[in-house]
């Protein structure tokens, strides 16, 4: 599962690729960058890098734009996402600490 969850988060896809995978121009995925609802890295060239799991993003973005979603709308559902992510990788955090603490083991 960890390995899944690094080859979905690694940051290594180039924005033409990015733009041939979900059928959105680059002009497209660089507004949705300016709204705040995407965050590609940078290489040291300066290119954007983005992740498998970006790419899911954006073709959900484009989903919701095309039912008439406003940004502001999908960047707030974006945020509660995140927001209910974090708490459950906490949680699940911390119950794998109170397991090795106490010696309890996943049969």
């Amino acid at each position: 599962m960890e390995s899944e969850s690094s080859y979905k988060t690694r940051k290594v896809i180039s924005i033409g690729t990015v733009s041939e995978l979900t059928g959105l121009s680059e002009r497209q995925i660089r507004y949705y960058e300016e709204r705040k609802l995407i965050f590609p890295e940078r290489s040291e060239r300066g290119s954007r890098k983005y992740s498998f799991s970006d790419v899911e993003t954006l073709i959900d973005i484009a989903n919701k734009r095309e039912e008439g979603v406003r940004t502001e709308e999908i960047r707030s559902e974006l945020k509660r996402k995140k927001t209910k992510d974090d708490q459950a990788s906490r949680s699940k955090m911390i119950q794998g600490q109170l397991n090795a603490q106490f010696g309890i083991r996943k049969k």
